[in-house]
């Protein structure tokens, strides 16, 4: 590839060079970026934003390869930007504005303007922000979910096959916002009065399920089945259905300030702090679990259409057996921080190499990169 100081240096085998080198728009919302919030949304309503030291990583990683970039924040002012900037590729993080499918909104914006992006298209991201609409899919595929029903006015009655304790949190919501120690419930009368305080306050249906008290675990996940053609380390993707599965990461929140709950308070505590989940990465589990994990993890990106990256959280049952609790399409990706990133340097994968295979994976999408020549496969 050519360095920032356009010096011919030597490339990995078979890396194919991009046909320019180009202006890369990261698009994101922050929390920092002085957006006027009412009165009445929850405290925790900024909580999946990023911090602007994320964007100027994503940014310094992208531009290891040559490329230039600028960091255009997904407001209101958005589509003026991108018709001013004019970006060959839009990096695409955005969490969206409000509204029952917000992380669609911008590839939306981008499909209508034909501007190409990185991550899951348009439905992919309406479907994973929907928890209960991604249950029932993954429930229809047979895969393995926990009872579930959603609450849209409060008082429906609870269906037979649900027994507490459950577990009630928002239905549209990511990054465990709404969730604290009070998301388990053991009465009919703490089950309602939680649901009644998720519909008021995230202004949403509530999901309520089966409390699964076992592991928690997290599987990343990236590619596609043409992943080895246009990525810069085809070798990490497999022949069979062209992903790789990052090692298992194990959230442990039994020390956390929210024991028992991954929740926004604990996700949002740096790592080895005081009151921070542990996070293990390989996890400690057999060899034939750690199979499932991932298999799982497969199949429920596979099941909702997601694209090129996504991370799964699963947890297990009192007698150790995993269900998928739900599915991120835009993975987090702060440095040193965010689970996926956790585990690509356990899996020795650097940030940078992370970031650009998500760019060029997006990239070959839109036909900015001419396929790698494979070699036959023998019989």
């Amino acid at each position: 590839m050519l360095s920032n100081t356009n010096k011919e240096i030597d490339e990995p085998p078979g890396n194919e060079k991009p046909p320019k080198k180009w202006l890369v728009a990261v698009l994101a919302n922050i929390k920092d970026g002085g957006i006027a919030l009412p009165s009445d949304v929850p405290a925790d309503a900024l909580a999946d934003f990023d911090h602007i030291e994320t964007i100027q990583a994503i940014q310094a990683a992208i531009e290891t390869d040559g490329h230039k970039t600028v960091f255009i924040p997904a407001d209101r002012s958005l589509p003026f930007a991108l018709k001013e900037i004019n970006p060959d590729i839009c990096f695409n993080i955005s969490e969206g504005l409000g509204g029952d499918a917000r992380e669609a909104q911008v590839p939306a914006l981008l499909e209508m303007l034909q501007i190409p992006y990185t991550g899951s298209r348009v439905l992919s991201n309406a479907i994973s922000l929907n928890k209960t609409l991604t249950k029932r899919i993954w429930r229809d595929r047979g895969l393995p979910v926990a009872p579930f029903q959603e609450f849209i006015i409060g008082d429906e009655s609870l269906r037979p096959e649900l027994r507490f304790p459950l577990f009630v949190k928002p239905s549209r919501e990511g990054t465990g916002m709404g969730v604290d120690l009070k998301a388990i419930v053991n009465s009919e009368a703490d089950l309602r009065e939680r649901v009644d305080y998720i519909l008021k306050v995230y202004k949403q249906p509530a999901l309520v399920e089966t409390f699964l008290s076992g592991r928690e675990f997290t599987v990343g996940l990236l590619g596609r089945w043409d992943s080895k053609k246009y990525s810069r380390h085809p070798e990490w993707y497999t022949e069979k259905h062209g992903y790789h599965v990052f090692p298992v990461l194990e959230l442990d929140s039994s020390q956390s300030v929210t024991p028992g709950v991954y929740s926004q308070a604990a996700k949002s505590i740096d790592i080895g702090s005081e009151g921070a989940p542990g996070y293990q990465c390989p996890a400690n589990v057999d060899a034939d679990l750690a199979r499932k994990l991932k298999n799982l993890g497969v199949k429920a990106h596979m099941a909702i259409k997601a694209i090129d990256v996504s991370r799964t959280d699963i947890r297990l049952n009192s007698e150790g057996e995993p269900f998928l609790i739900e599915i991120n399409t835009l993975p987090g990706l702060t440095k040193g921080f965010s689970d996926l990133c956790l585990e690509a340097t356990a899996d020795g994968i650097s940030y940078e190499d992370l970031i650009l295979d998500i760019l060029y994976l997006g990239a070959s999408r839109w036909g900015m990169l001419e396929p790698r020549a494979l070699p036959a496969v023998t019989k």
